[in-house]
């Protein structure tokens, strides 16, 4: 018989990139008195990864816990980008009720869909937060109204389209049931919570049965695993059975035992069905395992995620440069093999493959910034290796045979006299516009594109529209292929010998492009060091130096100008690849470079590429 255990709500804040869900949460816990001073504990206190502070996103679901009238919420931060769409995919199961905020202004955008999408699937009761209403040209009632479109167009239950609703200013800290009527405190949106959200259904007498959710690691514990308990109790030092996605079994002990409160772990001795709670002590944990009591040694449902779309090759470093700036002995293929199937344990939407090089693995994920994440990572951790072009994932039709190619839905917010230029952007990528709109100078577009034909876009939809556009895409479906796509429009200069760059060589390159480096800098034969002007490669010599001697002229000892060299991030080099270019990463730079170095062997293997398309 089961039960509802009325001193607990378990929830995710879901939302889109940026509208809000982290500073939410900030709220939230100094609101119900988690820190002594309120004022003193920051932003963004959930996102304490260093990339997710860079980059102002979250990327890894987060659990914490706040007390309201004697009443625990659990609450999960969850990633707003579809490219981490598997950190949301698995934290829904260990919870009952989900926060979908949407912005005033905004409205609901593409990750709104997908997140809401997979908590109504779940059955999980939703609350609609409208945030950020003192925004200039908010529209608290159009956005809301585009929300409820949204949940029937998803397929809502009668019960799940009657969602309460609460608009809120999150970086203020204030909530209230009106837009025109807000409390000063967030207290609405809490009494809401324990209104609406349903108290975890359990049952306390069957025998103890947790899902591995989400991993951790603590210096002097091991490896920790999160979950919800689904029934039953957990002890500190029992016994259990940890059962294997391939139904294997393996006995073990918890050694220790813990439940969320505040920011904080809390060790505990016992943990009743219905709350979520970390564990640790047992050799090896993976993501869906079910740890469950000797005496009733059956699994739970395996969480299920996505496919991935996008693909990329990961290989140890071999170029002139290998071994000078990663930590000794880091750039092996030992070392990367196990990093990148480390990964695996706990990245449950990446996909890691050997290839029949030793050296080589394919590695795949969500997007460009799912994979561009574990390479940015990897390298702070003190790897060294290189990483291919991202390439999309095909797919064969079961009753046709034909090869299918997986389609996303983009969302363009654009200036209206750059409308046209986006337009034929997205035609020459075999784009299909679904939808258009004008609104106060602001053009928004709808449109259907290949992934491949987003691969390395966004850079240059960002120069077009002078980075005052915002794009969004998620993952549509597949469909037949649409035909060629012209990925790059501009070829690469590449250094002519191994040596180091010179005012004097640069002068001379910069006239046939733009430049990646400065003087002063090593480069070495096959080394990409800036962007042709036409649509071929050229060879430079940016090492040369300037002969000395004895004649002079007028004119001669002119002053050199450079322009400043372009510098380039980690997700502009990935979109700058060409498909016979690899990105050489290490902890202190980023180097683009041939596949094949020796300009001679490359100009003949080009030669020979060209007589095989001919004949």
């Amino acid at each position: 018989m089961l039960q509802t255990r009325n001193d607990i709500r378990n929830i995710a804040i879901i939302a889109h990139v940026d509208h809000g869900k982290t500073t939410l949460v900030d709220g939230m816990l100094k609101q119900s008195k988690v820190f002594r001073n309120a004022a003193a504990a920051g932003e963004r206190i959930m996102d304490s990864n260093a990339l997710e502070r860079e980059r102002g996103i979250t990327i890894l679901a987060k659990n914490t816990a706040v007390t309201w009238h004697d009443t625990k919420i659990n609450i999960v931060d969850t990633p707003g980008h579809a490219d981490f769409g598997g950190e949301v995919e698995r934290v829904l199961n260990m919870v009952d009720g989900a926060l979908l905020l949407i912005d005033a202004v905004e409205g609901p955008m593409p990750q709104t869909r997908f997140v809401l999408r997979k908590a109504l699937a779940m059955g999980l009761r939703v609350i609609v937060v409208v945030n950020k209403v003192d925004r200039p040209n908010s529209r608290p009632d159009e956005a809301l109204n585009e929300t409820f479109d949204l949940f029937i167009e998803l397929g809502a239950t009668d019960e799940q389209a009657e969602f309460p609703v609460i608009y809120a200013i999150g970086l203020a800290g204030k909530a209230g049931y009106a837009a025109d009527e807000l409390q000063e405190d967030l207290s609405p949106l809490f009494e809401t919570i324990i209104k609406e959200i349903p108290g975890p259904q359990i049952d306390p007498d069957a025998p103890a049965r947790l899902l591995v959710t989400s991993l951790d690691y603590d210096d002097y514990k091991g490896q920790i695993g999160v979950g919800r308990l689904f029934s039953g109790v957990m002890r500190k030092n029992m016994n259990v059975v940890r059962i294997l996605t391939d139904g294997s079994k393996v006995n073990g002990k918890l050694q220790y035992l813990f439940t969320y409160h505040n920011l904080h772990r809390q060790e505990v001795e016992d943990v009743s069905a219905g709350d979520i709670l970390a564990f640790a002590g047992l050799e090896s944990i993976s993501i869906s395992d079910t740890i469950c009591d000797p005496a009733d040694p059956r699994p739970l449902p395996p969480i299920t995620v996505e496919e991935p779309t996008v693909r990329m090759t990961f290989g140890v470093n071999t170029s002139p440069f290998a071994g000078r700036e990663g930590k000794s002995g880091w750039g092996t293929s030992r070392r990367i093999r196990e990093r990148l199937y480390t990964e695996v344990k706990t990245n449950v939407a990446l996909r890691v493959a050997d290839t029949e090089q030793p050296d080589r693995f394919v590695v795949s994920g969500r997007g460009e910034l799912h994979l561009g994440i574990l390479i940015e990572t990897m390298r702070r951790e003190g790897y060294e290796f290189d990483v291919s072009k991202p390439e999309v994932i095909y797919r064969n039709d079961p009753d046709t045979g034909e090869t299918l190619e997986p389609i996303e839905e983009v969302h363009i917010e654009v200036a209206d006299q750059m409308t046209g230029t986006v337009v034929e952007m997205l035609g020459g990528r075999r784009g299909q516009m679904i939808d258009m709109r004008t609104e106060s100078g602001t053009t928004f577009l709808k449109y259907l594109v290949p992934t491949r034909g987003l691969l390395g876009f966004r850079a240059h939809f960002m120069t077009a529209t002078s980075g005052m556009g915002q794009i969004h895409s998620i993952f549509h479906g597949y469909a037949p292929l649409s035909g060629p796509i012209q990925s790059r429009q501009y070829g690469s200069l590449v250094a002519w010998e191994t040596g180091v760059s010179s005012s004097y060589g640069l002068e001379n390159a910069q006239e046939r492009g733009a430049l990646f480096l400065g003087p002063g800098v090593d480069v070495y034969e096959g080394m990409v060091v800036g962007e042709h002007i036409r649509n071929e490669d050229l060879a430079v010599n940016v090492a040369k130096a300037k002969h000395l001697t004895n004649m002079r002229s007028s004119g001669a000892d002119k002053a050199i100008s450079l322009t400043p060299p372009r510098i380039m991030s980690l997700d502009q080099c990935i979109e700058f690849l060409a498909e016979d270019e690899l990105l050489e990463v290490t902890p202190q730079s980023l180097r683009i470079r041939k596949r094949i170095l020796d300009n001679e062997e490359r100009m003949k293997d080009q030669k020979r590429r060209e007589k095989m398309i001919a004949g």
